[in-house]
């Protein structure tokens, strides 16, 4: 087969509307009354064949925010792919380092992931395959959700995970980071709601290491799994609280790269490893990062970052092509309203992934255009 030489990139800015308000630790990434930022974008070859990808930046969880991904993929990253064979995708992402370097990790990694899903789209697109079989792993049509609980106190937390559990949810997702003593409150509650379901907790990135350890001590039994205790930084304090912990320590924000991954193996500082399509940079170095954790013999959770339903089927069939089992944390069909695209159908705690062309939906050209927040942008070679 010839190659698909890419010719055009478009960018499509919108702000989706919440349905619920979604809080973490520093504050707010969605609210009914702002909404939150969606870029997508669509790449073109030569021979017209497209692929749709997406950005779900949020500047209270990364320093990514809807403006840098847009200048990032305007500036740089489209040029850098403009004109390579959208078959070779490992070469598309040195490029785009190439032209965004990285830091301390990854440079611009949800920037790029759009740029990655949209090249994984077309060359799907082109060879009439679903994902899952391009990456030669599991079709399920089907994969068990977490419900995520963001709640002010012990009784709406409660109150919340029991309707999610009598709703089929096997596993809860609970935001804290309010303080110890009001997380165990909180803990304690949606345990006795929850009974056996799976319960796993994240103050993304709040607490000191002394704190960690008495919440994981004194959460035994109450919760399954502790995410990102400490900032992202403290891979020596993370070790620390590992090394105490008689509950899994999951790193999220610690690892954007494989590279980032592998320092965290080097010096055990997790036990379990949050994959997340949009930071690692895409559905390329996502599935690197997973294979390398479970190598590792890491617990591995499947998460992301509240996308519509373009960036949750990417997610969902990496994961599951991938035999994840435990219920992964895609919780965009709980918080978002209208999107361009066919909402995910969900079934008690099930969504459906049915086998279909591509990496997910593409858009209705009339709800796209209703979203936006200004005209598309358009770079071409």
């Amino acid at each position: 087969m010839e190659g698909l030489r890419v010719v055009r990139v478009e960018i499509h800015p919108c702000k989706l509307p919440f349905t619920t308000p979604f809080l973490i630790s520093r504050g707010a990434v969605g609210l009914p009354e702002e909404g939150a930022p969606h870029i997508y974008v669509k790449v073109v070859a030569e021979d017209g064949t497209e692929g749709w990808g997406e950005a779900r930046p949020s500047h209270r969880w990364s320093y990514e925010t809807e403006w840098s991904v847009v200048s990032a993929i305007r500036d740089h990253l489209a040029r850098a792919i403009i004109g390579l064979d959208a078959f070779e995708i490992a070469e598309a992402h040195k490029a785009m380092d190439r032209e965004v370097a990285p830091g301390v990790s990854r440079g611009q990694p949800i920037a790029k992931s759009a740029l990655d899903m949209a090249l994984h789209d077309l060359v799907c697109r082109k060879l009439g395959v679903d994902l899952r079989r391009l990456l030669g792993g599991r079709v399920d049509l089907e994969i068990p959700l977490a419900y995520m609980v963001s709640a002010e106190d012990a009784t709406g937390a409660a109150l919340a995970a029991g309707q999610a559990v009598e709703r089929g949810y096997k596993c809860v997702k609970v935001k804290i980071g309010k303080g110890v003593r009001k997380d165990l409150e909180i803990l304690r509650a949606i345990r006795g709601a929850v009974k056996d379901a799976f319960v796993w907790a994240d103050p993304n990135q709040a607490y000191t290491a002394p704190e960690a350890v008495e919440l994981a001590r004194k959460g035994e039994g109450l919760i399954d799994v502790l995410e990102q205790p400490l900032p992202a930084n403290d891979l020596g304090g993370l070790a620390e609280v590992t090394a105490k912990s008689p509950v899994p320590i999951a790193v999220d924000e610690s690892a954007f790269s494989p590279r980032d991954l592998v320092n965290i193996i080097r010096q055990r500082s997790a036990n379990a490893f949050v994959a997340k399509v949009g930071k690692a940079g895409g559905l390329l170095p996502a599935r690197r990062a997973i294979e390398l954790a479970l190598e590792a013999n890491l617990l591995v959770l499947g998460s992301g970052l509240t996308e519509s339903a373009l960036g949750f089927m990417a997610s969902a069939k990496l994961y599951s092509a991938l035999g994840i089992r435990i219920p992964v944390d895609l919780n965009g069909p709980q918080f978002l309203g209208e999107e361009p695209f066919e909402p995910v159908e969900v079934e008690r705690g099930r969504a459906k992934i049915p086998e279909a062309e591509g990496v997910g939906p593409s858009p209705d050209p009339e709800r796209l255009a209703s979203l936006r927040t200004g005209e598309p942008i358009v770079i071409e070679g």
